[in-house]
């Protein structure tokens, strides 16, 4: 899971991105904090980079946390779920920040439980159909035991449905791109995803990946979906009918 947080005081920044990672650090799931303390400099990342989750501070240097998730929802159009973690106490601050798109809101100073149970609803809404080895999209559904997936019939139970084996880094990869459909993934969210190191990020890889997919799940208009290069950023799916995800 990636996470950007935005928080210009650096012991509550190392603290913060000490909690995330080990409560949410369990298994294969591991997360990974990337760190701003000006504003400025997280709108230039998210330019050309996407993330799991942003955690951010009302009143930092550079952009304040406000004016950029504003920025973030009105041109970006990137539904990324948004914690803003502040020390606003105010009824009036907690109303204009949830107006502006943020997605919950936890006045400073945090409590770790607290932190995760909120963490982990707004993740839920990534997978609206989710259980412990399965993840389901509309008819799409990702078996973690087998790494296979299947694509349901329309109307169900009209015929079995269809069974696709996928290696490791298929299956890590395609359920990002469901779990963020309509958004934009980058080249190295969807690599480090797919288990791929920081150090070796290998572009070709990526689009070979992303072509035999294609090829495999049939990711095309046909089936109702649409996945697209966005030009220096990396690959949006998107649903094209309404049966869809």
């Amino acid at each position: 899971m990636r996470i950007a947080i935005l928080e210009d005081d650096p012991d509550q920044l190392s603290h913060l991105v000490r909690t995330m990672e080990q409560l949410f650090t369990v298994g294969e799931t591991t997360v990974a904090c990337t760190a701003f303390t000006d504003g400025a400099a997280l709108q230039q990342v998210l330019r050309r980079e996407s993330f799991d989750l942003l955690v951010l501070d009302w009143n930092v240097p550079g952009l304040e946390g406000l004016e950029l998730l504003k920025w973030l929802r009105t041109w970006q159009r990137d539904l990324v779920p948004v914690l803003m973690l502040s020390s606003r106490t105010s009824e009036q601050d907690v109303v204009q920040a949830l107006n502006f798109g943020a997605d919950d809101y936890i006045v400073k100073p945090f409590r770790p439980l607290e932190l995760r149970a909120r963490v982990q609803r707004l993740m839920a809404r990534r997978s609206p159909v989710a259980q412990s080895d399965q993840e389901r999209f509309g008819r799409w559904e990702f078996d973690r035991l087998t790494q296979n997936v299947l694509i349901h019939p329309v109307p169900p139970d009209s015929a079995p449905p269809e069974r696709h084996a996928l290696t490791d880094r298929e299956f890590k990869l395609v359920l990002v791109l469901f779990q963020h459909m309509g958004g934009v993934v980058s080249r190295a969210h969807l690599l480090e995803s797919a288990g791929y190191s920081s150090e070796e990020l290998p572009s070709r890889t990526l689009d070979s990946h992303i072509y035999r997919l294609r090829s495999k799940l049939g990711l095309e208009a046909e089936r109702g979906l649409s996945l697209r290069t966005v030009y220096g950023r990396g690959y949006r799916l998107e649903a094209t009918r309404q049966e869809e995800p």
